[in-house]
């Protein structure tokens, strides 16, 4: 299978299934009821919220809708944690509330009322990760005095199939999605040229996802080539910046030992001249260098200028 066939597809395959899908409304609400104990009440409806580049550039990674009186925010992560979560959830609520708020009631006096916002990010990368971790935007704070005036958590929950939390017990379609991950990398591990074909069939046969696979086959086959051509070029980007900083660390240390070394030979030939009695002027000259020059390295040197 060619991997490069269509990029219109900025979403990933779980923005579809919790956001753009026929189904999304039914499965956020299975997904919200499997993180808390009390249930959303029948007949609830959701707000979808999206809110652009913050999260993720460039690709839609995350989710994030309004129900029950909260801001629910989603993200995935594929690859290692991004220990910033918290960061870029904090710019994230900061957006969601601007086109929730009408900007008239910013201004008010009496108190707006907000959706209470909960951040979680789901990982099924395949390093090692614990089951469940909190995030903390206070962990970033240089001062670290006494409780924080702005803090803000997420949730970090690991959704690979081994893990067995709790959560993909009580949400089938995010205990499905996790299935279906692991199947895929299970075929890419054995050099499968139709990984993403041969891994569809698979979980149609076994019941994984098996509706919404056969709906949406080839539009997913799209999505996932679209989400690992952008995980290859975010690993390309860091290698390429890490090597590039090699780089100019190796040449800014040449550039400054070639500079320690001018200045060495320098010192070696200003003291013979210095003992031969040649004032700044003449060594100045001698050396083509300029007369100031000289004179700090004399003083540098304890020799009266």
């Amino acid at each position: 299978m060619t991997v490069k066939e269509n990029r219109e597809y900025k979403n990933s395959m779980f923005v579809d299934l919790f956001f753009e899908d026929a189904l999304a409304e039914e499965n956020d609400i299975s997904l919200y009821n499997a993180l808390h104990d009390e249930p959303l009440p029948e007949g609830t409806s959701i707000q979808k919220i999206r809110v652009d580049d913050i999260l993720y550039l460039n690709f839609k990674n995350d989710v994030s809708f309004g129900v029950g009186g909260k801001v629910m925010v989603f993200g995935e992560h594929q690859s290692t944690i991004n220990e910033n979560m918290p960061l870029r959830s904090l710019m994230y609520i900061g957006r969601a509330y601007e086109k929730i708020v009408p900007v008239r009631d910013r201004y008010k006096k009496k108190l707006v009322e907000l959706p209470k916002p909960e951040f979680y990010t789901f990982y099924n990368g395949e390093k090692d990760w614990v089951t469940e971790k909190v995030l903390k935007l206070s962990d970033a704070y240089m001062v670290q005095d006494g409780s924080p005036m702005l803090d803000l958590e997420v949730k970090v929950i690991n959704i690979n199939p081994a893990q067995q939390h709790k959560v993909l017990e009580k949400c089938r379609v995010l205990k499905e999605y996790g299935q279906f991950v692991d199947i895929l990398r299970d075929y890419q591990a054995k050099g499968d040229s139709d990984a993403f074909k041969h891994t569809i069939e698979q979980c149609i046969d076994s019941g994984i996802l098996a509706d919404y696979l056969r709906k949406k086959g080839s539009e997913v086959i799209n999505m996932l080539i679209a989400e690992y051509d952008y995980d290859m070029d975010i690993e390309v980007q860091r290698e390429e910046a890490y090597t590039e900083g090699l780089s100019r660390g190796r040449e800014e240390g040449r550039s400054e030992g070639r500079e320690e070394g001018r200045e060495d030979k320098l010192i070696e030939q200003l003291k013979k001249k210095l003992s031969k009695g040649k004032s700044p002027g003449e060594i100045a000259d001698e050396l083509e260098e300029s007369v100031d020059t000289i004179q700090e390295l004399m003083a540098s040197l304890g020799e009266d200028v």
